[in-house]
């Protein structure tokens, strides 16, 4: 099957949305498909052989964040031709309503088209305005899936219809398999996100940290990811700084080799969470997960079965939690258990196979829809059967 994927984020600025695509593509790839996505990326970002640029991303707030996308006459012009160059079987878009490629690609395609919708957000008043800009677009949806019920719930509220739930992959095996790193273990707590992004919960995190480390005071705090390592402790007491070691930007190697290494991953984020990614991937890992309890993150870690979770924004609740956990290896090592039996259900062989099996419903449609053209026609003018 000739599969053409678009991506609204940059691809040269790595988030969920694009981990998701990258490893889709290379999941079909694998299982013998032709495979090209089409994303933002700047002109010396270096690229896989199934992506094509569609040009530089400007960054603009979009669902409580920065996101990067691509938009405007060029990359209208671009995906005309990477549509007309691919002659895809199945196009699938992903985040159609935002106002980037997806939305451009669905005014542009023709024949079967596939979109999954990524955002939770049940108070967008801008999606709500742009609805009838959008409705000409999606009603050329030919399905939809939605990476949790919560976004579904998104999408039926703000933007009609409705979609099978089908959550984001993980190649589970990879997490697993990875060696921990000796320097990463050792009464460590680990967060990876956007350190200057206050939806991801670094601010909440290190509002608990003196309060843990009063009960733990070995406690390490390890954060993996881009921003402002200065500004991220300023909240706290100087004699308290040296207990948070800032890493950067982790390869996904390393990232492995981290949930595989801390005794504890800790999610404080803060809302705008359709999935949560991470978590999967931390209990893929192994790792012993708490969470804010989001109704994404609840639904991810199986309301608390799989991971513990504490009252959204509430320092207080994170740091009893985790100095709990921190002193109760038994209980870290059943959340390790449970866990590890509940994230196969997000391996890629099951979450690939349900994605290929809408592929395969849309297309088979459009077949069926074709071939009743045809015999119409041929009946209209009297034509014989080939």
């Amino acid at each position: 099957m000739r599969i053409g994927i678009v991506c609204p984020y940059s691809w040269d600025v790595p988030g969920g949305v694009q981990f998701h695509i990258r490893d889709l593509a290379e999941h079909l790839i694998r299982l013998g498909h032709e495979v090209s996505v089409l994303a933002p990326a700047d002109d010396e970002t270096p690229l896989p052989p199934y992506v094509v640029s569609a040009g530089r991303a400007v960054p603009v707030p979009y669902n409580g964040s920065v996101a990067r996308l691509n938009f405007g006459f060029l990359s209208a012009a671009r995906v005309r031709r990477w549509l007309h160059d691919g002659t895809f079987d199945v196009i699938h878009i992903h985040e159609p309503a935002s106002p980037s490629l997806g939305l451009l690609a669905c005014w542009a395609a023709q024949g079967p088209i596939v979109a999954t919708f990524h955002t939770s957000n049940p108070r967008s008043r801008a999606m709500v305005a742009a609805y009838s800009i959008l409705q000409a677009a999606l009603e050329k949806i030919s399905a939809r899936i939605a990476v949790s019920e919560y976004a579904r719930r998104t999408l039926v509220e703000h933007l009609g219809g409705d979609a099978v739930v089908i959550p984001n992959g993980v190649d589970v095996g990879f997490f697993k398999k990875a060696e921990p790193k000796a320097e990463w273990q050792g009464e460590t707590i680990g967060f990876i996100g956007r350190i200057d992004e206050p939806r991801k919960g670094l601010p909440v995190l290190m509002k608990a940290l003196p309060k843990i480390l009063a009960e733990r005071p070995g406690t390490r705090l390890l954060v993996a990811g881009r921003g402002d390592e200065k500004e991220a402790v300023e909240s706290l007491p100087k004699e308290l700084r040296a207990r948070v070691e800032f890493l950067g930007m982790i390869s996904d190697e390393d990232k492995a080799r981290f949930l595989r290494s801390v005794d504890l991953y800790v999610a404080p984020n803060t809302g705008g969470e359709s999935f949560g990614i991470i978590l999967v991937e931390a209990m893929s890992a192994g790792a012993p997960v708490l969470a804010s309890d989001l109704d994404a993150f609840a639904q991810v870690l199986d309301q608390g079965a799989a991971g513990e979770l504490f009252a959204n924004e509430d320092a207080d609740a994170l740091a009893a939690s985790a100095v709990r956990l921190l002193a109760d290896p038994g209980r870290r090592a059943e959340l390790r258990k449970r866990g590890s039996a509940h994230v196969r259900r997000f391996d890629w062989s099951t979450v690939g196979a349900d994605i290929l099996s809408v592929y395969e419903t849309v297309t088979d449609g459009a077949a069926a829809v074709a071939a009743d053209e045809r015999s119409g026609l041929r009946a209209r003018f009297g034509l014989a059967r080939d």
